[in-house]
C-alpha cells in the first residue's frame, strides 16, 4: 500500500486518540469499582455534576437513600462519561462530513455512520451498566462496543491514509493463503477479549492467585456452568461480583487456556508475516504483533503475580486494545494488497 492521505485523515486520527483515552477510562472505572460511582445516568445523583458541598451530599443521600456518595468513586465515573460525551460529539461530526463529502469516490460514506450507530448503542449500554448494576452482560457488551469504536476508527483512518496496491501473481497467492489465519486470529482474538470482560465484569481475576497453577493445582475444582451462566437475574447490584468460588476459578481458567491459544495462532501469524516478500513489507507488522502479543501475555502474569495492580491491571487492558488495533492493520493490509475491500 501507497501513503496516500485524504481529507478528515487527521480528525479522525485525533478521535482514535480520544476513543483510546475513553477506553482506558472505563477499564479504570471497572477497576477502581467506581461503575456505581453515580447511581443514575447521564447526571450523578440527579445532579449534573458531581454532589460536592455538604447540602448537594446530603439531598443526593435523600434521593438514593443505598447508595451513599463517595467523590473519589464518583469522579472516575463522571470523567468516563464527559470524554465518552465527547466522543460521541466528535463521531457525529466525522458522520457530517464524510456525508457532506459524499460525491467524492474516495471519501468512506457507510463507516462513519456505522460508528455513529455504534457510538449512540454505546450510550445506551453507558446507560443500562448503571440502572441494571452492572449487570456482568450489559458490562461485557459495554467493553466490546468500545473495542470495537475503536477499530471503526482506526481502520477510517486506514482507510483515508493509504491508497491499496493490489498483489498479482505468486505474490497475491502467498497473501491469500495468509487471509484464513487472520481471520481465525481476529474471531480468537475478540473471544479472548470477551474472556476478560467477563472475567472482569465477575471479579474474577485473582480467582486463581498463583502463576502458572491455580489454588496450587494445575487443574482445581471448578464450575464452568455456573461461571458461564449467561442468564444471571436482573436486579441484583453485581458490584463485587455474586459467583461463588468455583464459577470465578472456571472463568479464569478458561481464560488462561484462551490466551494459550490465541498466543500460538497469533505468533504463527506473527512469523508467516514476518517471512512474507519485502516489497509487501508485511514483516513490520509482523514484528509488531509479536512484540506487542509478548508485552500482553507478561502484564496477564504479572496481574496474577502482583495481585491485580491497578497500573498493570489497567495496562492490560489498554494493550490489548492496541493487539486488535494491530490485527485489523494486518487484516486490511493483507485484503488491500489481494485487491479486496477492506
Amino acid at each position: 500500500m501507497i501513503r496516500d492521505r485524504k481529507p478528515g485523515f487527521r480528525f479522525v486520527v485525533g478521535a482514535i486518540a480520544l476513543c483510546f483515552v475513553v477506553v482506558i477510562l472505563g477499564a479504570w472505572t471497572r477497576l477502581v469499582d467506581a461503575g456505581l460511582g453515580c447511581p443514575d445516568w447521564p447526571g450523578c445523583y440527579g445532579f449534573a455534576g458531581i454532589p460536592m458541598s455538604a447540602e448537594r451530599i446530603e439531598i443526593a443521600e435523600m434521593r438514593f437513600p443505598d447508595a451513599p456518595v463517595e467523590v473519589d468513586k464518583a469522579w472516575p465515573e463522571m470523567v468516563h462519561r464527559y470524554f465518552a460525551g465527547i466522543l460521541g460529539l466528535v463521531i457525529l461530526g466525522l458522520a457530517i462530513f464524510s456525508w457532506r463529502r459524499r460525491q467524492d469516490p474516495e471519501q468512506p460514506v457507510v463507516l462513519p455512520f456505522i460508528l455513529l450507530a455504534v457510538v449512540t448503542m454505546q450510550a445506551a449500554f453507558g446507560a443500562w451498566t448503571v440502572t441494571l448494576k452492572l449487570w456482568p452482560q450489559v458490562v461485557v457488551a459495554h467493553l466490546l462496543g468500545g473495542f470495537l469504536t475503536l477499530s471503526l476508527l482506526w481502520l477510517l483512518a486506514l482507510r483515508l491514509g493509504w491508497r491499496r496496491e493490489p498483489a498479482t501473481g505468486d505474490t497475491g497467492a502467498l497473501l491469500q493463503r495468509l487471509r484464513p489465519w487472520v481471520v481465525v486470529g481476529m474471531v480468537l482474538l475478540v473471544a479472548q477479549i470477551a474472556l476478560g470482560g467477563w472475567v472482569s465484569a465477575n471479579y474474577a481475576a485473582l480467582a486463581c492467585p498463583d502463576f502458572p497453577t491455580c489454588q496450587g493445582r494445575w487443574w482445581p475444582e471448578a464450575d464452568f456452568a455456573h461461571g458461564f451462566n449467561v442468564l444471571q437475574e436482573v436486579g441484583p447490584n453485581y458490584l463485587g461480583g455474586l459467583m461463588y468460588s468455583e464459577g470465578r476459578i472456571a472463568i479464569h481458567l478458561t481464560h488462561r487456556i484462551g490466551a494459550i491459544i490465541v498466543a500460538l495462532v497469533l505468533g504463527l501469524l506473527a512469523w508467516r508475516l514476518w517471512r512474507t516478500p519485502h516489497p509487501w513489507q508485511l514483516a513490520p507488522l509482523g514484528i509488531t504483533l509479536a512484540g506487542v502479543l509478548l508485552v500482553q501475555i507478561l502484564l496477564g502474569i504479572a496481574n496474577v503475580v502482583f495481585s491485580l495492580p491497578l497500573v498493570v491491571a489497567t495496562a492490560h487492558n489498554a494493550v490489548a486494545a492496541v493487539l486488535l488495533l494491530v490485527m485489523v492493520s494486518v487484516n486490511y493490509r493483507v485484503r488491500a494488497t489481494i485487491g479486496k475491500g477492506a
